[in-house]
């Protein structure tokens, strides 16, 4: 596993699912069913440390894996994030 921060694009379908992305001027498409890793909400987060009790906290899609394989044959699993204030794709991890 490499962790990375690079930009990609990213395809989605109307509800937001990715289907293909380009990474390193390679277009791969989406081989599997991409599954939502879910983060805490940012507006959750207290201003220093807090141990939660009781409950679940809020969360929201924090980003998408899934395989995707390119035109040769070659697959990878992507972790994909995307930055709604720089309105990008990032690159956070890569599975071999």
């Amino acid at each position: 596993m490499a962790e990375i921060d690079e930009a990609v694009t990213v395809w989605t379908t109307e509800e937001g699912i990715p289907t293909r992305l380009v990474w390193r001027t390679t277009r791969y498409r989406v081989t599997d069913t991409p599954t939502v890793w879910a983060d805490v909400c940012a507006w959750w987060r207290p201003f220093g440390e807090h141990h939660y009790g009781v409950g679940t906290l809020p969360r929201e899609i924090g980003g998408w894996r899934f395989q995707a394989t390119d035109d040769r044959g070659e697959a990878h699993v992507f972790d994909v994030r995307h930055d709604n204030d720089r309105r990008t794709w990032q690159l956070v991890r890569i599975f071999d």
